[in-house]
């Protein structure tokens, strides 16, 4: 699955989209891979205040549990209620439908430290 280019990817492989004040956020193609099959999903929930390097939820597999991090300051403003029945539309569509939360931003700096496909793709790579 091809890395999208409209949006950036953190070393612990979440990927922000940004859409004005509003940033989607979910996890990479990649993530996906090393944990294989998504079992289950909990996120904080909607209205929570949070900050860059603060868990959003975790996500598990049957291999692991793995914290999703925030790498904006603001508040949860919208939580995928479609994994609740099915968390395996993150193994289905990761960049899609398989999106985990939207953060209404207060402050983006921390997006400095992501980085675009291209990069995130050649660090996965080795």
């Amino acid at each position: 699955m091809s890395t999208p280019d409209d949006r950036v990817y953190s070393e612990s492989h979440e990927w922000f989209k940004v859409d004005g004040d509003v940033v989607t956020v979910g996890i990479t193609s990649h993530a996906v891979d090393q944990l294989t099959d998504i079992t289950f999903v909990e996120m904080r929930e909607a209205g929570t205040e949070v900050s860059p390097g603060d868990a959003l939820g975790e996500v598990e597999s049957v291999k692991t549990t793995s914290d999703v991090y925030s790498a904006v300051a603001g508040t949860i403003a919208e939580v995928n209620a479609d994994l609740d029945d099915n968390p395996g539309l993150i193994n289905e569509d990761p960049y899609g439908a398989g999106w985990l939360v939207k953060i209404k931003a207060t402050d983006t700096g921390g997006l400095e430290s992501c980085v675009d496909a291209a990069k995130y793709d050649a660090d996965i790579a080795g």
